[in-house]
């Protein structure tokens, strides 16, 4: 059975980004990629404008499978066009991909992504976990600071940055965990896994007018030491680092991302019952990280 990263082209640049970084990560696995170029007949009582449309996309899509194989020639690739929306035909896509990869607009290499309604609404659905990338991340972008003097070719020997889990100690989810440990031990990395504890000044009030008492730091760093032990045996290789921190989740998780080549979190299934919504977390890190960001679906 083939396995596929698939990635989302259009004919912007931010896109490539995607291609690259899907071709990069179907290398890491030993998988097919999978472009995927989605396109609609502008409606024209003209009937000779649909020719016109479909050249157009079909060159779209050439545009990406050339500079991915002028990059990658070794690399299984299929390509796909579709008469269908954007967001059905990423979707489908994604039901037998291990990753489905987007580019999203960026504003500069500070602001990070701006989501628009396609990519949001197709990381609220998909069944698989989608990585966002940021426009105009590349391969050095992955790895520590070059020296001076190293040729391209030598880039992917330069360790990795790490790989940074966001995670709730009060809410695991093995999808997203797994899905981390996994990035980090096909990287050669380190995994990172923050808990970030919201202060009482910032917990939620509840009837009584009062805030909950939190659970004392000391004891969230312990529940996280051994809710990880598990993964520490399943990936041996993989070095973990664990931080409980008082702070918010997303300004937390968008700081480490300055240092990441990867971010991680999860996303509830149940929550895109109301449409397009993919939770605070989620949804700051899409606007706001440095790197690119998985988003994995669970239970």
């Amino acid at each position: 059975m083939v396995r596929y990263v698939t990635a989302g082209v259009d004919e912007s640049d931010e896109s490539l980004a995607a291609a690259h970084f899907a071709a990069r990560e179907a290398m890491r696995r030993g998988s097919t990629l999978r472009l995927v170029h989605a396109w609609l007949p502008q409606p024209s009582p003209a009937l000779e404008v649909e020719p016109t449309w479909r050249a157009l996309a079909e060159q779209t899509l050439e545009r990406a499978v050339r500079s991915v194989r002028a990059a990658r020639p070794e690399l299984p690739l299929e390509e796909v066009l579709t008469g269908d929306s954007a967001v059905t035909a990423l979707l489908a896509a994604a039901e037998d991909s291990e990753v489905l990869v987007l580019g999203s607009r960026g504003l500069g290499p500070l602001t990070g992504f701006v989501v628009g309604s396609v990519s949001q609404r197709v990381v609220a659905r998909s069944p698989r976990p989608v990585v966002l990338v940021r426009a105009g991340e590349t391969l050095v972008d992955e790895h520590l600071p070059a020296p001076d003097g190293i040729s391209p070719h030598e880039i992917p020997e330069i360790p990795y940055l790490d790989v940074v889990l966001g995670l709730d100690v009060g809410q695991p989810a093995d999808e997203p965990i797994g899905f981390a440990f996994d990035a980090a031990r096909r990287r050669g990395t380190v995994l990172r896994v923050i808990h970030a504890h919201r202060t009482p000044a910032h917990a939620a009030v509840g009837r009584t007018g009062t805030a909950p008492e939190p659970e004392p730091l000391a004891e969230q760093e312990q529940t996280l030491v051994a809710m990880l032990r598990p993964w520490r045996e399943k990936f041996p290789d993989v070095p973990v680092t664990e931080t409980v921190i008082e702070g918010r989740p997303a300004v937390e998780l968008v700081h480490a991302s300055a240092r990441a080549c990867l971010v991680v979190v999860g996303r509830r299934t149940g929550e895109a019952r109301l449409g397009a919504h993919v939770g605070s977390v989620v949804h700051a890190l899409l606007h706001h990280a440095e790197c690119p960001v998985a988003v994995v679906p669970h239970a």
